[in-house]
């Protein structure tokens, strides 16, 4: 089973989280917090969100793909 990790980052005062899959590999870094409980509450959010999210391919030539 996946699992995210919430982590401080080096400069001692930020914290972020990590989305890793079953075998570790770290699938998404989030940007930087300014405290835990932000860090927490985007993790938070990913779980509620990610299941249902759309992919959209900005980078599409012939106009934004979504599946």
């Amino acid at each position: 089973m996946g699992k995210i990790q919430i982590k401080k980052s080096s400069n001692g005062w930020q914290y972020y989280f990590v989305l890793k899959a079953p075998n570790g590999e770290v699938i998404a870094t989030s940007e930087m917090y300014n405290s835990k409980a932000a860090a927490l509450n985007g993790a938070n959010a990913v779980k509620i969100y990610a299941p249902t999210a759309n992919i959209e391919d900005t980078t599409a030539t012939t106009g934004l793909r979504t599946w």
